[in-house]
């Protein structure tokens, strides 16, 4: 139970951090944003529980292939100037693109599973 909470203490001084320096400095918000620091403590944090190669590899590869894929939610904030929408309706019209994106990711392409026999082998299943 302490471990549970530890991690939820870490990640949430992690998003306050990156809520407070953006509100000052921007680009520097940016850069922590940026930072894979969600995915570095995400790594460590399922190593300690799991210790097995085959589930990093796996989480490595669905999230080399999803963070691209996410990217479409920052285009409307990045024109908000342009359209003049507030907060609210860029939110959702960029968690739409990039819930379309994902989805379509999730639709078409293979679910990953681990193979038993090897710790660092991860295949396609056959569905």
């Amino acid at each position: 139970m302490f471990s549970l909470i530890l991690k939820a203490l870490i990640s949430a001084a992690v998003i306050v951090a990156v809520a407070e320096v953006s509100g000052r400095v921007p680009r520097l918000g940016a850069l922590l944003l940026t930072l894979p620091l969600i995915s570095i403590l995400a790594f460590i944090m399922t190593w300690n529980k799991e210790q097995e190669m085959g589930t990093i590899t796996a989480l490595a590869r669905e999230t080399m292939i999803l963070v691209p894929l996410g990217l479409p939610f920052f285009v409307p904030f990045a024109v908000a100037n342009r359209t003049g929408l507030s907060f609210w309706p860029t939110f959702v019209i960029g968690v739409l693109l990039a819930s379309l994106t994902i989805g379509t990711w999730f639709w078409l392409a293979p679910p990953v599973k681990l193979q038993a026999d090897s710790m660092t082998r991860v295949e396609p299943c056959d569905t």
